[in-house]
């Protein structure tokens, strides 16, 4: 059971992502890893057709995420959280460090995207291109 104060910085979270994302705020995951004094957050956006990966610009959801991650007792804390925005309601998922299998946690960008599909189905995820790489043309 989410204490008062884990509740109000879930709602804030939520709150937060829809600052940053275009309407309509349904179909939203926030992927994010977790440890002392570090924060990895991923939003994904399921598009229909295929789903978006944002590029986290919001400072300040690092500082709510661990804000959230400390107000549980330390035994109790968690690697890894899913959040899903659907139907206007949000779900919270917290998945703890010995629930990974350590080929997973070397393959964290595999398992993320296993992730988001469990939510989102088989589609094509689009990442925006790198920084510095937008006009390069490889040949082979």
């Amino acid at each position: 059971m989410q204490s008062n104060e884990s509740e109000a910085i879930l709602q804030e979270i939520g709150n937060l992502l829809a600052e940053d994302l275009e309407p309509p705020f349904d179909s939203i995951l926030l992927h994010a890893i977790l440890a002392e004094n570090m924060v990895g957050p991923s939003i994904f956006k399921d598009l229909g057709d295929h789903i978006i990966y944002r590029d986290v610009a919001l400072d300040l959801l690092d500082e709510v995420l661990l804000d959230l991650w400390y107000t549980f007792p330390p035994r109790e804390r968690w690697a890894e959280m899913e959040y899903l925005i659907r139907d206007g309601k949000f779900e919270v998922k917290y998945v703890y460090a010995d629930e990974v299998a350590p080929i997973e946690i070397e393959n964290s960008l595999d398992r993320r995207d296993r992730i988001v599909r469990e939510y989102f189905g088989d589609k094509p995820i689009v990442y925006p291109p790198l920084e510095g790489n937008e006009g390069v043309k490889f040949e082979g």
